[in-house]
């Protein structure tokens, strides 16, 4: 017998709010995991347990027809994270002033794909650090929470073209904040959809 999905979880959830749990059970490391990267432990322990409780308070407004329940929790946490941009901020400028800052093993579990093992060092961090907050949820969403770009336009809720647009501009930016061997750019498969964002230090 097939485990349930997470859509079929969160409908059975609004008659039986127990259900609930094994779908914090499925997504809290991941969303944790992001919420971490961006803005460090003791906040991410916050926002995490918060998105979570308002997905449980408003499970009821969910549209499977817009998207998965994962990208509607990304969506949930990067809208929270909104309000502690500051604090991202801080975190990226405090990893620019560290020369020999590296990231762990665990800041880089299952993305080696996408943001190699020197994601949080200080070139990298100081260019993050210059984007606008609203690229570089695009950026980060794609990079560290490996959605599509129809994925975190649902996500964040914008049209898929500004989803294309802010990529595009933190990409550009970047870009100028780094050497040029630092930054391969993403492949894109033939209708234009990202293959990889892969950033090498």
């Amino acid at each position: 017998m097939s485990l349930p999905t997470d859509e079929e979880l969160l409908a059975a959830s609004r008659s039986d709010a127990q259900v609930f749990t094994d779908l914090f059970d499925r997504h809290f490391a991941t969303i944790h995991r992001y919420l971490q990267r961006r803005v460090g432990p003791s906040l991410a322990d916050e926002l995490a347990a918060e998105t979570f409780l308002r997905a449980f308070q408003h499970r009821d407004r969910y549209d499977a027809g817009r998207g998965t329940v994962r990208v509607w929790l990304f969506g949930i946490a990067t809208n929270l994270l909104r309000r502690h941009h500051r604090s991202e901020h801080r975190r990226l400028s405090a990893y620019a002033r560290a020369p020999q800052a590296r990231a762990t093993e665990d800041e880089t579990a299952g993305v080696d794909d996408r943001v190699a093992a020197v994601a949080l060092g200080p070139r990298l961090a100081r260019a993050l650090a210059r984007t606008r907050r609203q690229d570089r949820d695009v950026l980060v969403l794609i990079a560290w929470a490996d959605l599509s770009y129809a994925e975190a336009a649902v996500a964040l809720d914008i049209p898929i073209g500004t989803v294309r647009s802010r990529l595009a501009r933190a990409r550009r930016d970047i870009r100028k904040n780094l050497p040029h061997d630092d930054l391969a750019p993403a492949a894109l498969d033939a209708s234009g959809n990202r293959k990889g964002v892969v950033i090498n230090g």
